[in-house]
């Protein structure tokens, strides 16, 4: 994750945060930096990766298509990124323990 940016679109709802993240992977260079996650009271959320512009682009991309589906709870970027800020993310392929 060094010297990316990241993105998190968070909303209530999964058909929402699946048309948003389709929105955002195909309006810019990002990366999904870990699977979907439900947060619980129908909340999830994804964290993309890039660069700061992309991240930035395909955040309001994404966002404003899943407000059409759906309701957006939060969108943010973030330029840089502590290194410890990867400890805490899912990280791509990470499989639930049981």
């Amino acid at each position: 994750m060094a010297n990316k940016a990241i993105g998190i679109l968070e909303t209530k709802g999964l058909a929402g945060l699946v048309s948003g993240t389709d929105a955002m992977l195909k309006s810019a260079d990002v990366t999904v930096a870990g699977p979907m996650r439900q947060i619980g009271s129908a909340m999830c959320n994804i964290v993309i990766e890039g660069d700061v512009a992309a991240v930035k682009a395909a955040i309001d991309a994404g966002a404003a298509n899943a407000a059409q589906v759906g309701e957006v709870l939060s969108a943010h970027v973030i330029a840089r990124p502590d290194k410890a800020i990867a400890d805490i993310l899912p990280a791509a392929g990470a499989k639930k323990a049981k």
